[in-house]
C-alpha cells in the first residue's frame, strides 16, 4: 500500500552510498534477499522501525536504514530492495546490486525463504562471489515445518562455508542466533573455499583476466568476480565498476589486452556474450539445485498442491476476475456498513469542541471575522475531514492489508497482468493500482517498482483514475441518496457497495483505455517483462495488521490530509464570506462556471465545490451544501434525507448524480498527489498532463451522458 513516514528508517537512499552512523565504529550490514522472503520483517524486528511489510513483492523501492546492536557491535542495518539476482534487470535490482557491490558493507545477510530454498540460493551464491563476509538467514522456518520441509542447517553451513541460521522473523526471539552470526563474520574474516563450477572454457577466460583485475582493484573486490563481470559486459555494471575502481580500470593497456584475449578464446569456442550470460545463470542454478538436494528433505513432496489448487480457482480465466470483484465489493460493503456510526460519533464530538472554541473566542472579545475564519473555517473543515475520513480508512486499510498479508494481492497482479500487457504497459501497474485505493499519492510513490521510465509514466499518469479513500464519502453518499434510498439497513449498504464496485470497475476500464491511447501516442513502446512471484498463502497476523494499518497508514494519510484541510478551510470561509457588490466570491465563481457546468450535466456550484475541494476531496459534499444553503460556513445537514431534499430543490436529477459520480472518479488529482507526481517525475509537463488527462476524460463522459439523457428522456 506504499511508503509511510516511518518506512525509511534513518533515511532512504537511492544509491545506498550514504550511510548515517551513530559512531565511527558502527558496522554496516546489508540485508539482501529475494522479494517476499520476510526481509523487511527481519529488518523491523532487529531495528524496531516500521518498514512496511506484506506478502507481495515491490515493497522496498529504496534502501532503508535502521540501527541495531549485537553483543559486540553497533550496526547500521540497510534493507535493500528485494532482488532475485545480482544480474540486475530493473531499477530496484540495480539499487540492490550496487549497494552489495559498491556500498562497502562490512557484511551481507542474505535472507532466504525456507519453503523455497533452492530458488533463493542463487542470490546467496552470487553474493558469496563478491563478499567474503556473508551470513545466510533461512527465514520462515515455522512455515517450512508446517509444510513438512526439513533443512539441515549445519550441513548447509558446511557446504557453503558461511554461517547459516534459521529464523521465524515474526517471532523476534528467534533472531538472537542471527546477531551472533553477524558478530562471527565481523570479527573473523572467512577464507571461502568456494567456487562455482563454470565450464572449463569460461574458467580459462576468467583466469586470463584475473591477475590484471587483482592488480588494478587492489583487493577491493574479488578479482575472479571482476573478471567474470568484464566478460559478461553488462553496460550498467561496467559503468559502476569504472566509477568504483577508477577510469584506469577500463583503459589500462594490460587489462585491455587480457580482456581481448579472453573474449577471443570464448569466441573461438562458440560462446557469444548472450550465451555467456546463459552459461553463468545455468551454472548457478545447477549448483543451487545440487546444494538443495543435499540439505533439504520433504515429508510430503506434494506440500504445495493445496496452494496450487487454490491458485487455479483464484487465478482461473473464468473465476479469477469474479473473485476479485466479489472481494472488492465485500471490502467496500464492510467499509460502508462500519463507517457510518463512528463518523456520527466523531462529528458530534468535534461539534462539541467547536461550541467550546466559539465560546472561548467570544469571551476573549475577538473580532467576528477572526472567530469565523478560525472556528467556522479552519476548525470546521478540519473536523469534517477527520470525522469523514478516519472511520472508513480505519476499516478499509486493515481489510486490504489482510488480503495483502495473506498473499492474495500478487494473484490480483497476475490476473491483471494480461490486460495491462494488452495496453502496452507493465503488469506491475496492477500493484500500483492497489496502492491507489488507499491513497493516490502512495500509488504514485509505488510506481518506483516499475523499472521502465515509459511504463512508470503510464502508471503515474493513470493512477488518479483509481478512486482513493478520500473520494469514497462522496461516491457512497450520492449513490445512496439517488439510487438506493436514504433508509438504512443491510440491503441498502450491500446495494451501495455493489454500485460503488461497478463505478470503480468502470474507472479501471477507462484507466486501461487511456493507458492504451498514451502507449500509442505520447509514450510509445512495447511492454517489458518482469518476474512476478506467487508467494505461499500465509495466515495473516490480525493484531499486528490492525495496529500497523492504523498507525502507519490510517493516521499517516489522515495527518497529510489534515495538513492541507486546515488552510483549505480558511480559503473556503473567505470565498463564502467576502462580498463584492453584494455577492460572495463563492457565489460569483458559481455563477461564472454555471454555463460550463450545465453543459456537463452539472452546475456551477458542483464545479466550484470540486475546485475548492482540491486540497481534500472530503470537503466536496459539504461545500455543495454550504453553497446551496448560502450559509457562509461549511454545513453538515442532519442526514442524507435532508441533503437529498436540498440537492433536488436545487435542480439535481439522477442524471446529475451520475455525472457527479463520473466527475468524482475522473478529475484532477488532489494537492498531495499532485505534489507527489511533481517530485516523482521532476517534470512540469507530466504533472500538467496528470491534471489534464483525467479531467478531460471526466468532462467528455459527463457531456456524453448529458446529451444522451436529453435525447432519450
Amino acid at each position: 500500500m506504499g511508503l509511510t513516514k516511518n518506512s525509511v528508517g534513518y533515511g532512504a537512499v537511492d544509491s545506498g552510498l550514504f550511510i548515517k552512523k551513530r559512531s565511527d565504529s558502527d558496522k554496516v550490514i546489508a540485508l539482501a534477499g529475494n522479494p517476499n522472503v520476510g526481509k523487511s520483517t527481519v529488518f523491523n524486528a532487529l531495528t524496531g522501525l516500521n518498514q512496511h511489510t506484506g506478502n507481495w513483492p515491490g515493497k522496498t523501492v529504496a534502501n532503508a536504514q535502521g540501527y541495531c546492536s549485537t553483543e559486540k557491535h553497533g550496526c547500521v542495518l540497510v534493507d535493500i530492495p528485494g532482488t532475485y539476482s545480482l544480474m540486475a534487470h530493473s531499477a530496484e535490482e540495480e539499487v540492490a546490486r550496487n549497494f552489495i557491490c559498491f556500498g562497502k558493507p562490512d557484511a551481507v545477510v542474505v535472507v532466504c525463504d525456507a519453503t523455497a530454498l533452492e530458488r533463493n540460493l542463487n542470490l546467496v551464491l552470487q553474493t558469496m562471489e563478491i563478499s567474503d563476509r556473508v551470513v545466510v538467514c533461512v527465514n520462515l522456518m515455522d512455515e517450512a515445518a508446517r509444510k513438512g520441509i526439513n533443512i539441515d542447517l549445519k550441513k548447509l553451513s558446511l557446504t557453503l562455508g558461511v554461517p547459516v541460521v534459521g529464523t521465524s522473523a515474526r517471532k523476534k526471539k528467534t533472531l538472537g542466533s542471527l546477531l551472533d552470526a553477524i558478530d562471527c563474520v565481523l570479527d573473523k574474516k572467512t577464507d571461502l573455499d568456494f567456487e562455482i563450477n563454470y565450464p572449463d572454457t569460461v574458467k580459462k577466460a576468467v583466469n586470463i583476466i584475473e591477475n590484471e583485475t587483482r592488480r588494478i582493484a587492489k583487493n577491493r573486490r574479488t578479482a575472479k568476480w571482476l573478471a567474470l563481470k568484464l566478460l559478461e559486459n553488462d553496460p550498467s555494471l561496467i559503468k559502476e565498476l569504472a566509477e568504483f575502481t577508477g577510469e584506469k580500470f577500463l583503459t589500462d593497456p594490460a587489462l585491455f589486452s587480457a580482456r581481448q584475449q579472453a573474449e577471443n578464446l570464448l569466441y573461438e569456442n562458440g560462446i557469444t556474450p548472450d550465451m555467456l550470460k546463459d552459461i553463468i545463470v545455468s551454472s548457478l542454478v545447477e549448483y543451487a539445485e545440487e546444494i538443495a538436494k543435499q540439505t533439504v528433505t520433504y515429508k510430503n513432496p506434494k506440500y504445495a498442491a493445496f496452494d496450487r489448487r487454490i491458485d487455479r480457482f483464484l487465478t482461473g480465466k473464468l473465476t479469477g476476475y469474479a473473485v476479485m470483484i466479489a472481494l472488492l465489493a465485500l471490502v467496500f460493503w464492510l467499509t460502508v456498513t462500519g463507517a457510518n456510526y463512528p463518523s456520527e460519533i466523531l462529528s458530534e464530538f468535534f461539534g462539541k469542541i467547536e461550541v467550546r472554541l466559539d465560546g472561548l473566542f467570544i469571551r476573549l472579545n475577538s473580532p467576528d471575522w477572526l472567530r469565523g475564519a478560525l472556528v467556522s473555517g479552519v476548525w470546521r473543515v478540519l473536523s469534517w475531514v477527520v470525522s469523514v475520513m478516519l472511520p472508513p480508512m480505519a476499516i478499509f486499510f486493515p481489510l486490504f492489508t489482510l488480503l495483502e498479508d495473506s498473499g492474495y494481492l500478487p494473484r490480483i497482479a497476475y490476473n491483471l497482468d494480461r490486460p495491462f500487457k494488452k495496453c502496452n504497459a507493465c503488469g506491475k501497474q496492477a500493484l500500483t493500482v492497489c496502492m491507489g485505493f488507499g491513497c493516490n499519492a502512495a500509488g504514485i510513490v509505488g510506481c518506483r517498482i516499475i523499472d521502465s521510465k515509459r511504463e512508470r509514466l503510464l502508471a503515474i499518469l493513470t493512477n488518479n483514475f483509481v478512486p482513493c479513500n478520500g473520494r469514497f464519502p462522496l461516491l457512497i453518499s450520492v449513490i445512496t441518496m439517488f439510487f438506493i434510498g436514504t433508509s438504512s439497513g443491510a440491503v441498502s449498504s450491500f446495494l451501495a457497495a455493489a454500485l460503488l464496485t461497478g463505478a470503480i470497475v468502470l474507472s479501471l476500464a477507462v484507466s486501461m483505455l487511456v493507458t492504451k491511447l498514451l502507449s500509442l501516442t505520447l509514450l510509445k513502446g512495447v511492454p517489458s517483462s518482469y518476474t512476478l512471484e506467487l508467494p505461499p498463502y500465509r495466515r495473516p497476523q490480525i493484531g499486528k495488521v490492525i495496529v500497523r494499518s492504523v498507525f502507519d497508514r490510517t493516521l499517516f494519510v489522515l495527518g497529510r490530509a489534515a495538513a492541507v484541510a486546515a488552510p483549505a478551510g480558511l480559503i473556503i470561509w473567505i470565498t463564502a464570506n467576502v462580498f463584492i457588490n453584494g455577492q460572495s466570491i463563492l457565489s460569483i465563481m458559481s455563477s461564472a462556471l454555471d454555463p460550463i457546468g450545465r453543459f456537463m450535466g452539472l452546475d456551477g456550484v458542483i464545479l466550484v465545490a470540486f475546485i475548492l475541494g482540491f486540497p481534500a476531496n472530503e470537503t466536496v459534499i459539504p461545500l455543495m451544501i454550504m453553497a446551496y444553503a448560502a450559509s457562509g460556513t461549511l454545513t453538515d445537514s442532519a442526514g442524507l434525507a435532508e441533503t437529498f431534499n436540498l440537492f433536488v430543490s436545487n435542480g439535481w436529477t439522477p442524471v446529475t448524480a451520475v455525472n457527479v459520480i463520473l466527475f468524482s472518479l475522473m478529475h484532477w488529482p488532489c494537492s498531495t498527489t499532485l505534489i507527489t507526481i511533481k517530485k516523482e517525475t521532476g517534470s512540469i509537463k507530466w504533472t500538467a498532463l496528470s491534471v489534464i488527462i483525467p479531467t478531460l476524460c471526466g468532462a467528455i463522459l459527463c457531456i456524453l451522458v448529458n446529451l444522451i439523457s436529453k435525447l432519450v428522456l
